[in-house]
């Protein structure tokens, strides 16, 4: 993790961590980490999610990059992965999302992808840190018509959209569907993707005012979207998160289907089709017991990466890997994106409901889900920096460890996106690892706090 990145992109308190000096700092050094030896005018798109800080803080990064001669091309409220397409498909030399992704509306980020689509890797933010961080590079300053220009996009919705619906070739005319759109980025396309299919939709949490973003819905919050599925009788519904990289579903009956379950029936699909590269799926070490087991069973590989989204594309990438992702609901299809996109993950699955004839519900209960608990402990800012030494929490782990043996695990560590130490454990008897937990994080919270 980086000293201003970390696995997804800059994060923090809006105005507060993340400063508009901080944003314009980072605008200008990424445009110069990017497009220092374009022998054209670069151009940078920049994308945002509907929080009340995003307008402010593109403000911001369009001065920076303009300061340094970037033309900027702004398309407003859009999905993340959205400027991740439209970055490679309108031809630009880098694209920056504002999103603090599923967190609280003060919270808000910065995520920059190279002109192929895909996120910075580690050394290209490093880059960016040493220029803000250690002026290892003088700025240029631009003056007269060699400073940037900014312009607005009218296109960038519809022609997202277009490449959303690009990726399925079945139709829904026969199914409900609830969709929750967390009040973020996909509120400006998800009633359009579905209802093209021809579903009968109801539309839930799509009108944001700044501050209700993942407030109570979304990916994150599920019972909202549950209680909509059973009242009205839907087939199933799908979450996004803020930015709409995540999806979560909900079966018929308001069962939650997590990122595990998603990429599973996905896989299992993809592999009776020939589409499944190599007959493996990547996802990282939270994945649950369960979803190995199933990989198993039908005749499938899994390889496991560390704990970000970044880190299962950079091994799918490696290895020409076609599917992978988080149990968290991030799911990348290469075939079709560079980065999660939670509405195309839908799509998805709705393109595996259609061709099998199974309802959501007996896809994803082909996998059994073993008992996982996964408790988030608050610290401080200084408590991130102490947890890998401290040896008291070591000892807690160790002991909890030894007392699950083979019949589960232990999974402590610190969160990539926010102030918080996560302990998971999984294991058979969920009364004994909600215990083992419990007890973990209490020495978290006494030492790290």
């Amino acid at each position: 993790m980086g000293r201003l990145f970390g696995t997804d992109g800059a994060r923090g308190v809006a105005n507060s961590e993340l400063t508009c000096e901080l944003s314009m700092q980072i605008g200008r050094a990424a445009a110069m980490v990017l497009t220092e030896n374009l022998s054209h005018r670069p151009k940078v798109m920049i994308g945002m999610d509907t929080r009340a800080s995003s307008e402010m803080l593109e403000a911001s990064i369009a001065a920076g990059l303009c300061s340094v001669g970037t033309d900027v091309l702004l398309l407003g409220v859009v999905p993340t992965p959205a400027v991740a397409f439209l970055v490679k498909e309108y031809g630009y030399d880098a694209g920056v999302m504002i999103s603090a992704s599923h967190n609280p509306c003060e919270y808000n980020g910065i995520k920059i992808f190279q002109s192929t689509g895909y996120k910075l890797p580690d050394e290209l933010e490093n880059e960016i840190e040493s220029i803000i961080l250690d002026d290892a590079k003088v700025p240029p300053v631009m003056i007269g018509g060699d400073v940037g220009r900014i312009t607005r996009s009218d296109t960038a919705v519809d022609d997202y959209i277009k490449h959303v619906l690009s990726t399925i070739d079945v139709r829904c005319e026969n199914l409900k569907i609830a969709i929750d759109c967390a009040n973020g980025s996909s509120s400006v396309s998800a009633k359009r993707v579905f209802e093209s299919l021809g579903a009968d939709c109801i539309i839930i949490n799509a009108e944001p005012n700044g501050v209700n973003i993942n407030a109570d819905c979304g990916s994150t919050h599920m019972d909202g979207l549950r209680k909509c599925v059973i009242d009205n009788h839907c087939d199933l519904g799908f979450a996004f998160d803020g930015d709409a990289d995540r999806m979560l579903a909900v079966d018929n009956e308001g069962n939650i289907v997590d990122g595990d379950q998603v990429i599973a029936l996905c896989a299992k699909y993809m592999k009776s089709v020939g589409t499944l590269k190599k007959d493996t799926a990547v996802v990282t070490v939270m994945s649950n017991m369960g979803f190995f087991k199933f990989c198993d069973d039908n005749g499938m590989y899994c390889e496991k990466t560390k704990v970000g989204d970044r880190y299962v594309l950079e091994n799918m990438l490696e290895n020409g890997y076609s599917i992978g992702g988080e149990q968290s609901g991030h799911v990348i299809f290469l075939d079709y994106a560079t980065t999660g996109d939670g509405q195309v993950s839908a799509l998805q699955v709705l393109k595996v409901i259609k061709n099998t004839g199974k309802t959501l519900k007996e896809l994803a209960g082909e996998m059994e889900i073993f008992p996982q608990v996964l408790i988030n402990v608050k610290v401080s800012k200084y408590g991130r920096v102490r947890f890998t030494s401290d040896m008291e929490i070591k000892n807690a782990i160790k002991r909890a460890e030894n007392e699950l043996g083979n019949d589960g695990r232990v999974l402590v560590r610190v969160s990539g996106t926010e102030p918080l130490v996560r302990v998971m454990l999984e294991g058979k008897d969920k009364a004994k690892i909600q215990s083992l937990g419990e007890a973990i994080a209490d020495v978290v919270r006494e030492r790290l706090v």
